[in-house]
Parts: C-alpha cells; sequence; structure tokens
C-alpha cells in the first residue's frame, strides 16, 4: 500500500476569467499509472481574457491548448455554450481520440452550436487574414464523439472513474457533473462540477441534488459570475419598461442571446399576451437564424422541456429572414423586435441598432450581461444626445437605451452560499468562472459563510493537488 498522498489528481484550468472553459485533471493512481481527462473546451471571448495574461487577446488563447490532446482519455461537457464547448472541434484536430460525454439534451443541441461556431470563426479568420480555427470536418468528427447521458444515471467511464449527471437549470441539457475516482484500499475521490450554475430554469422541472451526492466527502468547481452581488439586487425592470415604451407608441429593440435568454422573453410576451398588458395586435418579430433553429427544437418535442412549456410562443410572431427584415428595419409601425447577438456585435442586432437608437421614443432593451468592449456596453456609457460608432457609422443616441439582469441563468453569490451550505462535508472548494473581483468576494464568503476546509481561487495560475482528504499543496503553472 502506498500514501494517502499517492493516490490524487493535479486539477489546472485555461479559464482567467468568464470565457474559455476548459478544466483539466490529472489523475495518479498509486500504481505509477496516471488518467488525464477534461471538463468542457471552450472558446475564449471578448478582447481580453484577464491583466495577468499580459494583454493576450481571445484570439491568442484560442490558437493553443495547454495540454496535448492526444494525451486526453476523455471529455465531460457541463452544458452547449461556445465558451465551454466551442474548441472541441479544435481539440479533435490536434489528436483527442476518446469519447466526449453529455447530457441527452447537449447531444441534440449540440450540432447547432458548433456549426454556427465554425461559420464565426471562419468569417473573422478571413477579416483578420489568417486560418481558421477549424473548418467543418473538425465539426463533423467532434460530434461523431458525443455520447449522450441520462441525468442521475451512473456510467463506468473506466476501471477507475465513474460519472454522474446531475439537473442544473442554467440551460436546457446544462448539468452539475460528478467523478468519482475510485482505487482498491484507497478512499474514493469526489469531484463536483457544478458548471454555470442556476437552480431554476422556466422550461425545466428540476429534480434537487439526491441527498448521497451532499453527504460525499467533495471537491467542488463553482462558478463565480456574479460572486459580487446577491438576488436582492436584480434589476426586475423588463416588462415595465417594454410596457412604458408601448403605450407611449414606441418600438422595442430587444438583443437576446439565441439559447435560452430568446426562448423565456417569447414566453414572457406571451405571458403578457395572457394578462391583456400587452396588446395582442403588436406584432412580435424574431430575427436570427441559429436562434430560429433552437426555438424550432424547443417547440419540436425533442427535447426535456415539460410539457407545460413547449407552447410557449407569443402570438402575432413572425420570424424574420433576409426577404422580410428590410420592411421590419425601417416600417414605422409600432412593434416588438427580438434580435441576436445579447451583447449587440453581432448578428442582425448590427443593423436594427444603428436604426432605431436614432428614433426617439423607441427603446433599445439589453436582456443580460453585455461586455464593456461590445456594442451594448459602449451604448451603456453614452449620454442620451452623445454619439456612439456602430460597424463604422457614427450615430446619435436618441432613443432610451435599458439593461436587465432579470434573466441571468447564473446563480447570484447568496444563492450558490446556499446551495453550498446544504453539502455535508466539502474538503474544498475551487471558485472560477467570474472576473477577479468577483471571484475574490465570492471565496471570501464561502470561507465565512460556508466553511469548508479549504477555499482556493481557480485560474490559470495555478495547480491544484487534491485527494480524497482535499488539498494537498498548490503550485504555479506556467501555461498562458
Amino acid at each position: 500500500m502506498g500514501t494517502k498522498e499517492s493516490f490524487y489528481v493535479d486539477m489546472s484550468t485555461s479559464c482567467s476569467n468568464v470565457t474559455g472553459s476548459a478544466h483539466l485533471e490529472n489523475v495518479r493512481f498509486p500504481n505509477g499509472t496516471n488518467t488525464k481527462f477534461l471538463v468542457d473546451c471552450g472558446l475564449h471571448q471578448g478582447k481580453e481574457e484577464c491583466s495577468f495574461i499580459h494583454g493576450k487577446t481571445a484570439d491568442d488563447l484560442n490558437q493553443t491548448l495547454f495540454f496535448n490532446p492526444e494525451g486526453i482519455s476523455f471529455t465531460l461537457v457541463t452544458h452547449n455554450h461556445v465558451d465551454h464547448t466551442g474548441r472541441l472541434p479544435l481539440l479533435t484536430k490536434k489528436g483527442f481520440k476518446g469519447n466526449i460525454y453529455m447530457t441527452e439534451d447537449t447531444r441534440v443541441l449540440l450540432p447547432l452550436a458548433l456549426n454556427d461556431s465554425q461559420k464565426v470563426l471562419r468569417d473573422v479568420a478571413k477579416r483578420n487574414n489568417r486560418k481558421p480555427l477549424y473548418i467543418d470536418t473538425d465539426v463533423e468528427n467532434a460530434l461523431r464523439k458525443a455520447q449522450a447521458c441520462k441525468m442521475e444515471e451512473t456510467k463506468q467511464i473506466d476501471d477507475h472513474i465513474r460519472v454522474t449527471y446531475f439537473n442544473n437549470g442554467h440551460l436546457i441539457g446544462a448539468a452539475i457533473i460528478l467523478v468519482q475516482i475510485s482505487y482498491p484500499e484507497k478512499e474514493d475521490i469526489n469531484l463536483l462540477f457544478l458548471g454555470d450554475y442556476h437552480y431554476k430554469n422556466v422550461f425545466l422541472d428540476l429534480a434537487e441534488l439526491p441527498q448521497w451526492v451532499k453527504d460525499l466527502k467533495l471537491i467542488v468547481v463553482t462558478e463565480s459570475t456574479y460572486g459580487y452581488m446577491d438576488s436582492s439586487e436584480i434589476n426586475n425592470c423588463f416588462e415595465e419598461n417594454i410596457l412604458s415604451c408601448l403605450h407611449d407608441g414606441g418600438t422595442v429593440v430587444a438583443p437576446v442571446f439565441s439559447l435560452g435568454r430568446a426562448q423565456e422573453i417569447l414566453y414572457v410576451l406571451k405571458e403578457l399576451q395572457t394578462l391583456k398588458e400587452l396588446d395582442r395586435s403588436i406584432p412580435v418579430y424574431l430575427d436570427g437564424k441559429l436562434c430560429f433553429n433552437y426555438t424550432s427544437l424547443f417547440t419540436s418535442g425533442k427535447l426535456n422541456i415539460k410539457p407545460s412549456m413547449i407552447d410557449f410562443l407569443p402570438d402575432n410572431l413572425t420570424f424574420v429572414d433576409k426577404t422580410t427584415r428590410d420592411k421590419v428595419l425601417h416600417g414605422k409601425e409600432q412593434k416588438i423586435i427580438l434580435t441576436t447577438s445579447g451583447m449587440g456585435n453581432y448578428g442582425p442586432a448590427q443593423l436594427y441598432i444603428p436604426e432605431y437608437i436614432r428614433r426617439p421614443g423607441s427603446m433599445i432593451h439589453f436582456t443580460g450581461y453585455t461586455a464593456p468592449d461590445t456594442l451594448g456596453g459602449r451604448l451603456k456609457n453614452t449620454p442620451l444626445g452623445g454619439t456612439v460608432q456602430v460597424g463604422g457609422l457614427v450615430v446619435e443616441k436618441n432613443c432610451l437605451v435599458e439593461y436587465t439582469n432579470q434573466f441571468s441563468a447564473h446563480a447570484k453569490a447568496d444563492e450558490l452560499i446556499r446551495f453550498l451550505k446544504e453539502f455535508k462535508r466539502l474538503e474544498l472548494v475551487l471558485v472560477t468562472h467570474g472576473e477577479e473581483k468577483s471571484k475574490e468576494m465570492l471565496a471570501n464568503r464561502i470561507v465565512k459563510e460556508v466553511k469548508p476546509k479549504a477555499v482556493g481561487i481557480f485560474d490559470s495560475r495555478y495547480l491544484f493537488r487534491v485527494n480524497a482528504y482535499g488539498l494537498v499543496k498548490t503550485m504555479s503553472t506556467k501555461y498562458l
């Protein structure tokens, strides 16, 4: 028998901010063998990831994986957002041969996400006069490796590692992943990856995490996107704002994210119609091809959506395409326009925003987070009457620009704290997936309010060595 330190896992990540999620786990067994696996392999997004990466752009970071893909045995996917899945085709392109495990719904949704990602990356590469990160055949190869797992059904990956997926409200198909690593005469090492976590979703009947999981001796990896705020600080203003604009005769343009956010806001509009607060005669337009495809899947019955939510589309809804867009774009009649992308930088939003930003009485209502370097972020900091650049144009901001975080699919700090308190034997909590300030604030609260044995901030600077008893040691990394 070896010492208890001879059976351990080295945990490292490329994620330093809120994108580019990719966690590498290297399991070291007492017999001298090791198994490496990944949790997510996402794209870095935005201009810069973090100050301590010395100004590297997202494009720079995406070009290089911080590990050898040929040495990875398998990959686990938490959910279908490109900052968690967008480099899976690059992974296979560079030699990964194993399976990619995910939930059944993520397996249905993933082809749409990866094919769209490939097209966006191709266009970006063309503008920058460089080769694309990957091509369509790489997407096909990645999808061939995708293996669907049922929720709460434990899957034996190999002789020593078993995996169980549990419900997560962040997104259709999103999961909390329990990885249990065993070896004869050794206590199991239990790793719990929360992914991007939320406890609720209007489209899902979410089962509670089983008590047997909460009773385990655990190392937990948690996100911290909203680690700086509590749920009491949510700005519930969307319905009031759009109704006020419509009451005054204006048009509302709402940039939305294609998956999850767009469908939830369509449901909100349907509810407002049902309550007779929104006149059914006001046309609702939805623009964005990827958004159409996701919405069709929501209504198709192919996803595990609760039956009562299959019919969530509002009356008087029209799907806009290239042949009808010009009429919607320039028409003077009152209407509601939902358009991708959520931050305004991509998709048809690039056309609608410069048109309606100039119209007094109109409203552009962002429905989620807008990074400072995006169009949404710039509009937020532009005063009424000021000017803003949109796709080479300089336009005057004459309409109202509003924001809400009420549709956020991430748990807030108090909700994460409450959830972590349900675990009986927390050996270590690693805080990741957030701005530096958010990670630090949440980590400090976990130390004081949850009181696990140890708390760490999990980013590209550090490698954490863990065993069944929690933290063994932490070491600096030089991956990036």
